[in-house]
């Protein structure tokens, strides 16, 4: 069966949409535990679980583009920064990592729109890596599992949250090497 070739690039677009109104549903009730959190982290879940759908999509019809390769980043950095800012903004996470992150993402993002004339920056193994971490940690600090399972969550929280942020500063600082590499190699 046949896909629309924009299929994939749609759901991705849609992604970056979601991001504001899983904001939304994160802020409205000043973080509460109650139903919107819950909603909030459902959204969540669901909008950065359709990252391997879009791109699973357009590698099995043969419809992968440039301006995916291009959208499917940004959407994953959107809408894991509306998260990490979302969190910082209830004091559920320091700013400090917030800004590391969000440094890391935007600096990537504004490069691969410098060389998008040259090439397309795909994502890495390292940067999809870094995407997976991401998620797992902000998907567990979303979900008010405290309600549920006690406080000790929270130690459960720290750790996978630790290792997202590790991953987002070596994965970064592979795309400057990587982008390094293939400029001197170029140039020679």
């Amino acid at each position: 069966m046949a896909i629309p070739r924009q299929l994939p690039n749609a759901i991705t677009i849609v992604r970056i949409f979601c991001a504001p109104v899983f904001l939304w549903l994160l802020l409205a009730d000043e973080g509460a535990d109650g139903q919107l959190r819950w909603w909030a982290a459902a959204l969540f879940i669901v909008a950065i679980a359709t990252d391997g759908i879009d791109g699973y999509l357009a590698r099995k019809h043969d419809i992968v583009t440039d301006l995916g390769k291009l959208l499917d980043p940004i959407a994953d950095k959107v809408l894991t920064g509306f998260a990490f800012i979302g969190l910082s903004i209830l004091w559920e996470l320091p700013w400090w990592i917030t800004i590391v992150v969000l440094i890391r993402e935007i600096g990537i993002t504004v490069y691969r729109f410098m060389v998008v004339s040259d090439h397309v920056l795909a994502a890495a193994w390292m940067g999809k890596l870094k995407t997976v971490a991401q998620a797992v940690a902000l998907s567990l600090a979303l979900l008010p599992l405290w309600t549920l399972v006690g406080d000790w969550i929270f130690w459960v929280n720290g750790v996978t949250m630790t290792i997202a942020v590790i991953l987002t500063i070596a994965s970064g600082i592979d795309y400057v090497v990587t982008e390094l590499r293939a400029a001197r190699k170029k140039r020679a």
